[in-house]
């Protein structure tokens, strides 16, 4: 089902995401729609073939509100319209604020409370109250025009309550005792003091999708036509010359062509040791070259780029709702009209049960009215995954959804793949066995058969000659026998590269001479090339792909966290049972296909486990696929990869138990979010209603209640914003040896 991620501007509560996700699921081939108050994105899934952005739009200001973009174009938090609204509700509650304390100073003045109950203070009152509260009426005017029930119509209905009591009191229908202009002007403070606290809040909890923004330079160098220009970085077309000096950020993706530098990769990958890149090495942009000039042969450019890949998936992610949150969805549906009915009901018991005075069961109903706060169950969920969401990417850890955060705290199991994942993936040559041939003439004969081969185990023993100080001879009459070895004519001389069945299909003998080398470097986990020449077995290369690194340190922190952890590979027995002994891995699986590999974890998970897989993503992408949480290895630069519940930029093993520390912190913070947002409601509607004032003679305030309601979403949003500083133990382990 295609989908589009767009945002939204002007939602002043949790409840106004309904109203928007219904106006758009109305539209004809919208399946669905999800919209996120706390981040303003809202996902939009079709039935069929894609809805036209121009009817979305539309939808969108129909509802009354305000249509900013597509993931790719709408504006960040900090855009000049939203900072126009922060100041504008600073203002308003320091206006209400400056006329609401001199008015209630007033009230507890003996000699000065009938000035403050005079009409003519009303009428001077009236304007400041309907300059403060006017975004709030208007928002009511709105849902209500939607049939929509939201916080501001509850708001609108209290503030109300109390300025039409005030001016019924001002004309003499009512007594003085129900002027109430001051609580009303203090309560419109308030609850602007709340908008604007919990705007800047939930602005800060999209401060990574900023900083990724920022790493794209405005301007480039180029040379077009032998001449070098200076152009808006937008402006650089695919296939032109980038001239990046030191100190820059590389403006696209592509290849260099001329120069040497080590580039920082650590705002994308999160890795902090700068790697070094020179001819045909690739680039990415919004890295950081290092003190070298590089000259850059631009191949993606725009949203091709691996930044703006990353932007729109951290952005779609933190828009998208997990299974975590429809728990709180299904509370918010009802609770306006629960809390409608509590209010009213406790307003009408205190007037007509337990001889409440009018203005007391009057002031009960504005409290509940007020005091209510769905919106902070609303943001409990979506602000913590926000946050951590975009932690991650700042850590090089791309979460595309939060559900793969959720599964992360219930797994039992991690499945590992082995070559380039908890090994380099470049395998090297770790021994050399010469039979009747001087060792540095089996070496040239065999580079030189291997010279112009593709394959991993060529690059190990060209590398090997390399490092000898031998210079080959050019091979003739090469013959490639796929995934078994080559054939080829050097110096004159017939040599034989490959595995032993290969070997052996070709009429070569296996000395027994030749059995104890054999065995040795087999037993001892590496890999074996024959080598024979006219006919004659007459050396092998033992090779090796070496652990990574952290390696043994990414399983020593899978375990300390009570997981299991399997190596599963298609190389052979001993191979895969020397990386896994030497990595600490109990428990291996070789030889598996990539079917094999999501057939293993579908037998754990048939036997109740939940199993997490990491893999390079290509090759594992069914096992990625089956796996409750697939983590792929992108290796620095590739965030194309389909299949990964999470994406790690970097190569570090240490990446994969970090991904899951971070999911486990998130929902850690969600769960603690929930709970007092629940506990918020629970303890201060009972207040409200004045569940204490018989027994303890307490009551509340509705102004106050605006304080209160104000805290609330402040309070979760603001805990939330902690894990802005959250680095998963595993990863401060990386920075702390540098790798």
């Amino acid at each position: 089902m295609n989908s589009v991620t767009i945002t939204i501007g002007g939602m002043s509560c949790v409840m106004c995401s309904r109203a928007i996700e219904g106006a758009l699921a109305s539209l004809p081939g919208v399946a669905s729609a999800e919209v996120d108050y706390a981040t303003g994105i809202a996902i939009v899934h079709f039935s069929g073939a894609p809805v036209p952005i121009d009817a979305i739009a539309a939808a969108v200001e129909r509802a009354g509100y305000s249509f900013l973009g597509t993931a790719d174009d709408a504006p960040s938090f900090d855009d000049e319209e939203t900072a126009r609204e922060l100041r504008s509700r600073k203002v308003r509650f320091v206006a209400g604020l400056a006329v609401a304390l001199p008015l209630m100073a007033l009230m507890y003045l003996p000699a000065a409370k009938m000035i403050a109950h005079s009409p003519f203070v009303f009428l001077a009152a009236l304007p400041v109250f309907l300059f403060v509260s006017a975004p709030i009426f208007a928002g009511a005017v709105r849902a209500l025009r939607n049939r929509a029930l939201t916080m501001d119509v509850m708001y609108a209905l209290g503030m109300g309550v109390a300025i039409v009591a005030s001016a019924l009191a001002a004309t003499g229908v009512l007594s003085m005792e129900f002027m109430l202009v001051e609580t009303a002007i203090m309560l419109a403070a308030f609850l602007m003091l709340g908008k604007y606290l919990e705007a800047r809040a939930r602005g800060k909890t999209s401060t990574s999708i900023r900083r990724l923004m920022d790493l794209h330079p405005k301007s480039a160098t180029v040379i077009r036509d032998g001449v070098e220009s200076t152009v808006p970085a937008d402006a650089v077309r695919a296939g032109d010359t980038v001239l990046v000096r030191p100190g820059d950020a590389l403006p696209v993706d592509g290849t260099v062509i001329a120069g040497e530098s080590a580039v920082d990769q650590s705002m994308l990958t999160g890795e902090p040791v700068p790697v070094h890149r020179g001819p045909g090495d690739r680039v990415t942009g919004g890295t950081i070259n290092g003190n070298g000039l590089l000259t850059v042969r631009a191949e993606r450019i725009g949203r091709d780029t691996v930044l703006a890949g990353i932007i729109r998936l951290v952005r779609t992610a933190q828009g998208a709702r997990p299974p975590v949150q429809r728990f709180a969805d299904r509370i918010i549906v009802w609770f306006i009209p629960t809390i409608l009915a509590i209010a009213l009901t406790a307003s009408a018991a205190w007037f007509f049960l337990l001889g409440g005075t009018a203005i007391f069961s009057l002031s009960v109903l504005i409290a509940i009215l007020v005091v209510a706060c769905p919106c902070a169950l609303g943001l409990a969920t979506p602000t913590a995954l926000t946050v951590g969401i975009g932690r991650g990417a700042e850590l090089g850890i791309l979460v595309k959804s939060g559900e793969a955060l959720e599964q992360s705290e219930r797994l039992t199991a991690v499945m590992i793949d082995k070559t380039g994942t908890i090994t380099m993936g470049a395998p090297q040559v770790s021994a050399v066995e010469s039979f009747d041939i001087d060792r540095l003439e089996l070496i040239a004969l065999a580079a030189g058969a291997e010279a112009k081969s593709t394959h991993p185990f060529a690059s190990a023993i060209l590398m090997h000659a390399a490092a000898s100080g031998i210079m080959p001879d050019p091979a003739e009459g090469l013959v490639a026998f796929g995934g078994k070895g080559i054939s080829a004519r050097v110096a004159g001389r017939t040599v034989l590269v490959g595995s032993e069945p290969f070997l052996r299909e070709n009429g070569v003998a296996i000395p027994n001479a030749a059995s104890t080398a054999i065995t040795r470097h087999a037993l001892d986990g590496a890999s074996l090339v024959f080598v024979a020449i006219d006919g004659v077995l007459r050396g092998l290369f033992a090779v090796r792909d070496p652990l990574r690194v952290n390696a043994r340190a990414a399983v020593d922190a899978l375990h300390s966290m009570g997981l299991e952890v399997i190596l599963v590979s298609g190389d052979g027995g001993h191979a895969v049972a020397a990386v896994a002994a030497e990595a600490g891995i109990d428990r291996h699986y070789s030889s598996a296909l990539p079917e094999n590999k999501a057939a293993r974890i579908r037998a754990l998970q048939e036997r109740g486990g939940r199993v997490a897989f990491a893999g390079d993503g290509i090759n594992d992408a069914p096992a990625i696929a089956q796996a409750d949480l697939g983590i792929a290895m992108g290796g620095g630069t590739d965030v194309a990869i389909e299949t990964g519940d999470i994406v790690l930029l970097g190569a570090d093993p240490l990446g994969i138990p970090g991904a899951i520390e971070l999911g486990r912190a998130v929902m850690r913070r969600v769960k603690q979010n929930l709970f007092w947002a629940f506990a918020y409601n629970l303890l201060l509607v009972p207040l409200a209603a004045g569940v204490l004032t018989p027994v303890a003679g307490i009551t509340f305030r509705p102004e106050l209640a605006g304080l209160a309601m104000a805290a609330s979403s402040v309070t979760v949003v603001g805990l939330s914003l902690l894990l802005k500083r959250y680095t998963p133990p595993s990863l401060r382990r990386a920075a702390r040896t540098g790798n």
